[in-house]
């Protein structure tokens, strides 16, 4: 077990690497040049002159790598161009809204696409599960921007139930954030767990017709037993992968659904600097949001050698 988690943490190390690559890069493949983009129409020679030495654009292009990697190697992530702070220090406060949302959307669309998968398989052909697969293709199909605008217009304009904008600190009261995050926790859950439940529904049903479950029946254990003791666990690999890349995939969510629940995170902090095109904000989160990919595909590569002692073979 040991062996295989630091092959896998080794293998992890040229990607990282890759990401950084491509990441430093972005500020060199963008068209035109990025001290007149930042400068504006109104630039003087002289404010272009110190925009590039900020950039550190007026070096050649291995000494800016260098200079970039040795800085993310101490944690410096750089400094933004406009605040003139550093980029650690401007997220800080933004780090907060991101985590909570991401906390309780992982928590809520596993839990809701892990028990709606199994019950379709349990009741596979049968109305319920029609059912539940009707509302997941539902929800997998809709667009997250108008999933949003639909709870904003039904729960929180119509019936006033939570605020349509809007976030309360988890130091103001854990009752009150929660509240007023539950429509963006609601709307990224609910694709989530769509995409979650059906992997879930063929994952157990592939598993249920294997000779070993079909051996649990005959010696008289209930169907419960049989579900979460001899077929959950072998079905839980792509149950993992798939809810891993849901995870993944919500930092690209997250700026859609904090921008238009003016939530102060990460994804509206990167909007932000995209608009003002801040470059080295948006090297930082880049390699942040990339760093994270790859970390959490690790801890799923890990987390399978545990499910399957097979796979570290």
């Amino acid at each position: 077990m040991w062996r295989y988690t630091i092959v896998r943490i080794l293998s992890a190390l040229p990607v990282i690497a890759v990401v950084g690559v491509i990441t430093f890069s972005i500020i060199h493949i963008a068209p035109g040049d990025p001290a007149a983009i930042i400068g504006g129409d109104e630039a003087t020679v002289e404010d272009l002159q110190r925009i590039r030495e900020q950039l550190g654009t007026d070096q050649p292009i291995y000494i800016q790598f260098v200079r970039w990697i040795s800085r993310l190697a101490q944690g410096d992530l750089g400094t933004s161009i406009f605040s003139k702070k550093s980029i650690t220090s401007l997220m800080a406060p933004r780090l907060q809204p991101t985590l909570s949302l991401g906390i309780q959307v992982l928590l809520l669309s596993s839990a809701l696409g892990v028990s709606i998968g199994i019950l379709s398989a349990w009741k596979a052909g049968r109305p319920l599960d029609r059912i539940f697969m009707f509302f997941a293709v539902l929800g997998f199909s809709a667009p997250g921007f108008w999933l949003a605008f639909i709870l904003i217009w039904g729960l929180a304009v119509n019936l006033g139930w939570f605020p349509a904008l809007g976030y309360t600190p988890i130091g103001d009261g854990l009752l009150a954030h929660l509240h007023s995050m539950f429509l963006p926790v609601a709307v990224n859950s609910i694709l989530s767990s769509a995409f979650i439940s059906r992997i879930t529904r063929s994952a157990m049903l592939d598993v249920l017709r294997e000779d070993y479950v079909r051996t649990a029946r005959s010696k008289g254990l209930r169907e419960l037993v049989v579900y979460m003791r001899h077929a959950f666990r072998p079905a839980s690999i792509p149950i993992v992968t798939v809810i891993g890349a849901s995870l993944a995939g919500l930092a690209t969510g997250f700026v859609v659904t904090e921008s238009i629940f003016a939530i102060p995170g990460l994804g509206r902090m990167l909007i932000e600097a995209i608009i003002r095109r801040d470059f080295p904000i948006i090297q930082a989160m880049m390699m942040v949001v990339a760093t994270a990919y790859v970390m959490i595909n690790l801890f799923i590569d890990i987390l399978y050698a545990y499910l399957d002692p097979r796979i570290r073979y």
